[in-house]
């Protein structure tokens, strides 16, 4: 599919597409269940796909989904599509940078870090900003399996560890 689209210049249209897919097994259970099914028909799984993509992505992207139905791999579909947005990041030089905040960054917090990843990796950076309530304050930041823990949990276990070596008592 990878090497067709690019073919045809229709490669971000695909990636679309294919993150479309992914979004979608991802986030209904019940699909899920269906693509499992191996007494579900090849024929209904194919119907399920056509009235779930028919007018939402593109025939080529469509036709590769019937395909990937009809050869018994329709439980792989999420994986699939995880894996050609991933091919299409590497082509065309991006990151993906997934920031978890205790609370919504403002839109000047988002450029800055854009512009330092992009700084430090030397590629486009696609950034995925979530918010996590139980966390006190700070922020995870996960790029190109590199990990930055500013969590102020984070700091208060370092000082944890710290305090707990006891390096301030006398060793007189």
């Amino acid at each position: 599919l990878f090497l067709l689209a690019s073919e045809l210049h229709i490669l971000d249209a695909v990636a679309e597409d294919m993150r479309l897919v992914y979004n979608v097994c991802s986030e209904n259970r019940e699909l899920n269940v269906v693509f499992k099914n191996p007494v579900i028909k090849k024929k209904k799984k194919v119907n399920i796909v056509n009235e779930l993509f028919a007018d939402k992505i593109d025939k080529t992207s469509l036709a590769f989904l019937f395909f990937v139905v009809r050869k018994n791999r329709s439980v792989n579909l999420k994986g699939i599509s995880d894996a050609f947005v991933n091919m299409y990041r590497k082509s065309k030089n991006i990151i993906l940078t997934e920031v978890l905040s205790a609370s919504e960054l403002d839109p000047q917090s988002i450029q800055i870090i854009r512009q330092m990843v992009g700084d430090l990796t030397q590629k486009q950076v696609e950034l995925v900003s979530s918010v996590d309530n139980n966390m006190i304050g700070g922020f995870k930041m996960e790029f190109d399996n590199n990990l930055y823990d500013a969590t102020i949990d984070a700091k208060l276990a370092k000082l944890r560890r710290e305090f707990g070596a006891n390096k301030y008592e006398s060793k007189l």
